[in-house]
């Protein structure tokens, strides 16, 4: 037996490697006209198109049936998306104390590429027999190093989240500029906008490479990255690869935005997120 993982779906994470990982996922909601539906129930594009949707967590039912699915196992580490963005680890927190038994939830501060950074790690300590202790540490650790920048088409969806100024939507349409973001830490930060598209995603392949850190370059450091785009698989395949040719990472997958952050961000998004390991 070994540590049971389970994650939710904002956590934008190929099905395959989900599967493959033995990580149970469970979905978020959508209201879409007044009609609530799982994520995942019909295609991105599609839900782009509809004039009213809005996000809301998994309830504290649905996490205790994932909870307790997985019994029987050395314990079970819940990772949920950032906390600041919505209910989701509250929800967990309210389903693992109804379980009982050796169950920890995690905020991973983060989100869609990022927060599956985490849970991989937190998952590949668990295969390798680490015990529960070690996968909440493993996925602790990941979580102060991992970040996520993206640029998006607009900050109109930003803004009327509430994570942005709206004075910096404005600024943005007004000089034609491409907007950038990090979500780290579980809040949203501007960057320094690009002049371009093509600037934009120079700047978020130059932000990999300069991370590495000095301590890296002299021990030696594992990248593991994640392309995430919502509607813009061709920028995130691209953003990879250019990573890749140079880094050659321990892990690298394209996962799509799933609708409840595209909700947040709008469409047209691709960005990485990322994090090095010190090879000692």
């Amino acid at each position: 037996m070994s540590v049971a993982i389970i994650t939710d779906s904002a956590a934008a994470l190929p099905v395959n490697l989900a599967a493959r990982s033995n990580i149970t996922v469970v979905p978020m909601w959508l209201t879409v006209q007044g009609v609530p539906e799982p994520e995942g129930a019909r295609s991105l594009d599609e839900l782009v198109a509809q004039p009213q949707v809005t996000t809301s967590a998994p309830t504290p039912g649905e996490f205790e049936r994932a909870i307790k699915e997985r019994a029987g196992t050395d314990g079970v580490v819940v990772l949920t998306i950032a906390s600041s963005m919505s209910a989701t680890y509250q929800a967990a927190v309210v389903a693992a104390q109804a379980v009982g038994g050796p169950v920890r939830v995690v905020d991973t501060q983060a989100a869609g590429g990022a927060e599956a950074l985490v849970v991989l790690a937190a998952a590949e300590a668990a295969r390798r027999g680490a015990s529960l202790e070690e996968v909440e540490a493993r996925a602790r650790a990941v979580i102060a190093r991992v970040r996520l920048v993206a640029s998006v088409g607009t900050l109109d969806h930003l803004v009327r989240s509430g994570r942005v100024p709206a004075v910096a939507g404005w600024a943005g349409r007004r000089l034609g500029i491409n907007p950038l973001f990090e979500f780290r830490a579980g809040l949203v930060r501007r960057l320094r906008p690009a002049l371009s598209r093509d600037a934009a995603l120079d700047r978020i392949v130059a932000l990999v490479h300069r991370s590495r850190g000095q301590a890296a370059q002299v021990r030696g450091a594992r990248l593991h990255v994640a392309a995430l785009h919502a509607l813009a698989p061709a920028t995130a395949v691209e953003l990879l690869d250019r990573v890749s040719a140079v880094e050659h990472p321990t892990t690298a997958f394209v996962g799509e935005f799933g609708p409840v952050m595209v909700v947040h961000t709008g469409p047209d998004l691709a960005g990485l997120a990322w994090w090095w390991e010190e090879v000692l």
